[in-house]
């Protein structure tokens, strides 16, 4: 497949490919994969360097190079994705339709860009002040008044690297003098690396509309199974390998901080044969207090 390692040549691979995908029928296509039916016929919708200085100044950032030049090249694309649910788990449940970005309108999605950059404060805070009571070693004691713990917490939050919203919950690192500018899964305080770089990140989350999988038929279930190509595997395992300058400034405590963060820094945490996310690293709570392991929670 040789998928280029240039930035730009890459992002205008991703190009050619999506919309090539996206140009087949799903109804009346006999492919393995096909296209969801709400984005057939999808197009991306790149910005001028223009638009993109203009896009700085307004919401006060300074992005990367990379998440400059997929600007230009995609940004988003001409429509929103549509995302079909039922009210209940009734079988007759009317099935209602939810419109979001696909990725992030820098011109046209305002109130979500701005809604989503204030979540990503805000559910992290959340974990902190609720049942998960999130503290980072680096904070000190944990103090009892809920104002101190806040002010804490937003002092921190003000030094972190400064968070991009790319699509969804992702958001670039875009922090021009750091090595790697990884793409973050941010759930709460439950934090991941999604990608070190932005080319191992659209592979990772457009896999399905690359069409870079392959069906692998498993002898002891008895079907296919979706498995991606190796040429893209390979790129994932390279990603993931550990590397010591692979650091984030104030976000690596935190994501350390579960053991689900530390397979993206190429590391190995203690349990590993348990799936479920712990909370791994001591915190320092009032006297008295309880000061047990946690599990995660996201509800």
């Amino acid at each position: 497949m040789n998928i280029p390692e240039n930035i730009t040549e890459f992002l205008y691979w991703i190009k050619e490919r999506t919309e090539l995908f996206w140009s087949i029928d799903p109804k009346t296509s006999s492919n393995d994969f096909v296209c969801e039916d709400w984005i057939y016929g999808a197009k991306w919708i790149g910005l001028s360097k223009d638009e993109i200085d203009e896009i700085e100044i307004k919401y006060s950032v300074e992005f990367t190079f990379e998440y400059r030049e997929f600007l230009k090249v995609l940004h988003t694309i001409d429509r929103k994705e549509k995302i079909e649910y039922s009210e209940t788990f009734d079988e007759n449940s009317k099935t209602m339709v939810e419109e979001r970005p696909f990725f992030y309108n820098w011109l046209n999605d305002e109130k979500e860009i701005r809604e989503i950059i204030k979540w990503s404060f805000e559910t992290i805070y959340q974990d902190v002040i609720g049942t998960n009571s999130v503290w980072l070693k680096s904070w000190g004691k944990r103090p009892k008044s809920e104002i101190e713990i806040k002010n804490i917490f937003t002092s921190w939050h003000q030094k972190t690297p400064k968070l991009i919203p790319i699509r969804g919950n992702r958001f670039v690192i875009s922090e021009p003098n750091l090595q790697f500018n990884p793409v973050l899964s941010i759930w709460g305080s439950d934090i991941i690396v999604y990608g070190w770089n932005l080319r191992s990140y659209l592979l990772n989350e457009l896999q399905e509309d690359l069409d870079i999988q392959e069906n692998i038929y498993d002898e002891e279930d008895k079907c296919y199974y979706p498995e991606l190509i190796n040429e893209v595997q390979t790129i994932f395992d390279e990603d993931y390998k550990f590397d010591k300058n692979k650091d984030i400034p104030y976000w690596k405590e935190l994501i350390l901080i579960w053991n689900s963060g530390w397979s993206s820094f190429g590391l190995k945490y203690p349990g590993q044969e348990d799936n479920n996310a712990y909370r791994i690293m001591k915190t320092y709570v009032p006297d008295g207090e309880e000061n047990e392991q946690k599990i995660f929670n996201s509800f």
